[in-house]
């Protein structure tokens, strides 16, 4: 799982609240994260594979909102790699495990493979919280059409620029002046937590109201294609607006526990002695949600997925296929088109409105067909209303 308690565990003097959790039944939180991870990295793989019997999906232009998803995906397999790789390690070397207790240690092995390990976790899954941002952000801006694949660069410099800047920060801020010493004070430990919680805060707060405001720019986009509000145009727009809620769903339920669980941590911190027995029902919330996190973080992946798009199945094609080239299929109509002129002379303007018409209906079906990409019933839905589609 993500937890700033890692990288605070990395401390030979931690605070007793880091070490309540840490050595809570060690191999069988570690057993837990391995099995979640594992699973999850699989269904996730399985997902993304191309299936049988499934052509691929015709957009009319590459979109950026799709390059996003596939990158929360790449994330959330990375992470999940580091989970089973430190699990794995604590569970195989137990004794190399034990050496980042001692205080003045030669070995810098072991304090190197916890720190590298943590920060691996935490800059992935940080990195996720604002590909998941720049997602909202781009779904807003794509039905305003005000982005495009040209957007993706900076998304890119944004996602991983902020994410390795408050990462090393917190790091840096934590383990000051030397990695013996931290932990001394809560102005190493505060910012830390800061640096950490704040894309996932963010994602929490912002993208409900960004895609809020893509929902009610969705259904005026509808609205104006034809100037009615059919019922396809109302079902689209209601499954477009339970895509956004399935994906705030996963994520509330995958990252609340590590919420509860900090703040469980902290009033412990603020206690003289956790051990007191008024505080032993605190103790086993902190302990519970401690395992549920285990669980529920690795397993974002795969749910994402299915937020994203559905199951999938399972019967994988991966068959190299030939695609179609764009160009091929615009020569061949255009050719069909030439080989019989038509007679008729229209007047230019007829023309030149015509054209306009047709470049706004294909702009407002490219934008709703990449927030609705990955369902299949709805962009077959989009294409039978599209004026475009009518036409012929």
């Amino acid at each position: 799982m993500a937890s700033p308690r890692l990288e605070t565990y990395c401390c030979p003097n931690r605070d007793a609240a880091t070490q309540l959790v840490m050595h809570f039944q060690p191999e069988v939180f570690c057993g837990v994260c391995i099995g979640s991870a594992s699973i999850s990295l699989l269904l996730t793989i399985l997902q993304l594979l191309p299936k049988k019997g499934q052509s691929p999906r015709k957009m009319p232009k590459a979109s950026s909102s799709s390059t996003i998803l596939l990158l929360i995906s790449i994330c959330d397999i990375l992470g999940g790699l580091g989970m089973i790789f430190r699990s794995s390690v604590w569970l195989g070397f137990p004794g190399f495990i034990a050496n980042i207790s001692v205080v003045n240690g030669t070995d810098v092995w072991p304090s190197t493979f916890c720190v590298g390990s943590a920060m691996w976790i935490q800059l992935l899954y940080s990195a996720g919280f604002w590909w998941l941002f720049c997602y909202a952000v781009d779904s807003y801006l794509v039905v305003r059409r005000s982005a495009g694949l040209s957007t993706i660069v900076l998304y890119h410099m944004m996602t991983w620029g902020l994410a390795v800047m408050l990462c090393v920060e917190g790091i840096a801020l934590l383990y000051y002046p030397s990695l013996s010493s931290c932990e001394n004070g809560l102005e190493h430990a505060i910012p830390h937590y800061i640096t950490t919680y704040a894309p996932l805060l963010l994602v929490l707060v912002a993208n409900p109201i960004l895609f809020r405001r893509t929902v009610s720019a969705v259904a005026s986009l509808l609205k104006g294609r034809q100037g009615i509000y059919t019922e396809n145009e109302r079902r689209l727009g209601t499954e477009i607006q339970m895509r956004f809620f399935k994906i705030m769903l996963v994520f509330v339920i995958c990252w609340s526990p590590n919420i509860i669980n900090e703040t469980l941590l902290f009033y412990l911190e603020m206690q003289p002695d956790i051990n007191e027995m008024p505080l032993k029902n605190i103790r086993s919330a902190a302990l519970i949600t401690w395992i549920i996190m285990g669980v529920l973080n690795p397993m974002q992946g795969f749910l994402f997925t299915l937020a994203f798009y559905g199951w999938t199945g399972w019967r994988v094609d991966l068959k190299w296929r030939k695609r179609e080239i764009p160009w091929e299929s615009l020569s061949s109509s255009t050719v069909g088109e030439n080989a019989y002129p038509s007679p008729v002379n229209y007047p230019s303007n007829i023309h030149d409105s015509k054209k306009i018409s047709t470049t706004d209906s294909q702009q407002t079906d490219e934008a709703i067909s990449m927030l609705s990409e990955g369902n299949t019933s709805s962009d077959e839905r989009l294409t039978r209303s599209s004026p475009i589609y009518q036409g012929w």
